[in-house]
């Protein structure tokens, strides 16, 4: 039986990831420091339902603690790391950045220190849209540029991508970066536009809509992105001997067995359209506040597909209204409203 390390294991992504992965036969083991970033009854809940399956062990660490990663990869010997555990959010890296150099820096050098000492058959680490920061080519490709990130979470988020590059580069680790694109889905995170959205439509509240509206995002549901890294866990990439062998459009990386790759709905969705959605859902209108652009924000965001369907032959299968519309049914459930 394969086994797989999953960092952030009771996280948004992770929970679904690591239920997937034990569906399909693996042992998971899902390490997570339960942080009180947002509610921790969410991330305890998500843990309890995994811990009922018998191939689930779960370590609740941090990530930037040193050793203890090390310690445990050397112990587990896992066949394959997935590593979602880090500090997200565009907009609280402003007003608590040195949570990002510990969680996202310093967990992933810890992880990948870990790795160079035990090294596993395949190493996918969590990036995110954010780095293609100022980028104004669209759709974005994994092979473009993303040099000039918009906000400290990004820019934690691509220095993990050059962290990764250099030891995949050094000691021969197999190392796939995913580039998230606006995950949203039931268990998701409270701070995210969705979920926001959702309890404020409910509460009668105002919601917050910035840059007026003008905004669109690659909205990309839980079960298509978790679909993606499961296929990419089989996609291990391979050093290559001459760069000429590299195909047109693949970021394989000439010197190393490294890979960055899209996993977005590659189908951008206007913000208007997607609180639309959400209105549809819960027959209600929200009230709403219409405010300029936010410090580190981008207008839009658009996932080139094309090679993460070439490496697995997935491509995301749901709207947006019927994530919402799955959303919203297991919010009204899980909240009693």
């Amino acid at each position: 039986m394969p086994k797989v390390l999953i960092t952030g294991g009771s996280g948004f992504i992770g929970y679904f990831l690591a239920k997937r992965l034990l569906e399909d036969g693996f042992e998971v083991i899902g390490f997570d420091a339960l942080t009180d970033y947002y509610d921790v009854t969410l991330k305890q809940r998500r843990q309890q339902m995994l811990l009922q399956h018998p191939g689930f062990r779960a370590v609740n660490e941090r990530v930037e603690a040193e050793g203890v990663l090390a310690t445990l990869v050397a112990e587990a010997q896992p066949d394959v790391i997935v590593h979602l555990a880090a500090q997200a959010g565009v907009r609280y890296s402003i007003d608590n950045p040195r949570s990002y150099v510990d969680s996202n820096l310093i967990g992933t050098f810890n992880l990948l220190e870990a790795v160079r000492k035990t090294p596993c058959n395949h190493l996918l680490i969590a990036s995110t849209s954010s780095v293609y920061g100022a980028n104004a080519k669209m759709p974005y490709a994994e092979t473009d540029k993303a040099d000039l990130p918009m906000s400290f979470y990004a820019a934690t988020k691509k220095a993990t991508e050059a962290m990764a590059h250099s030891y995949a580069h050094l000691y021969g680790l197999p190392i796939t970066m995913f580039r998230f694109f606006t995950v949203y889905g039931p268990w998701g995170r409270p701070d995210m536009a969705h979920f926001k959205f959702t309890r404020a439509i409910l509460e009668g509240e105002p919601i917050d809509i910035y840059n007026h509206g003008d905004m669109s995002r690659d909205f990309t549901y839980i079960d298509d992105l978790v679909a993606g890294i499961r296929g990419l866990i089989d996609a291990v990439p391979q050093r290559v001997c001459d760069p000429d062998e590299i195909e047109e459009g693949d970021s394989l990386s000439p010197v190393a067995p490294y890979r960055v790759v899209n996993i977005g709905n590659s189908a951008p969705v206007p913000l208007m359209e997607f609180i639309g959605a959400i209105e549809s859902a819960l027959e209600q209108e929200a009230q709403k506040n219409f405010m300029e652009m936010q410090p580190g924000d981008v207008p839009a965001t658009w996932a080139d597909g094309t090679l993460l369907s070439r490496l697995t032959g997935y491509e995301p299968q749901t709207t947006v209204q019927d994530g919402v519309a799955q959303f919203v049914a297991w919010y009204r459930d899980y909240y009693q409203v």
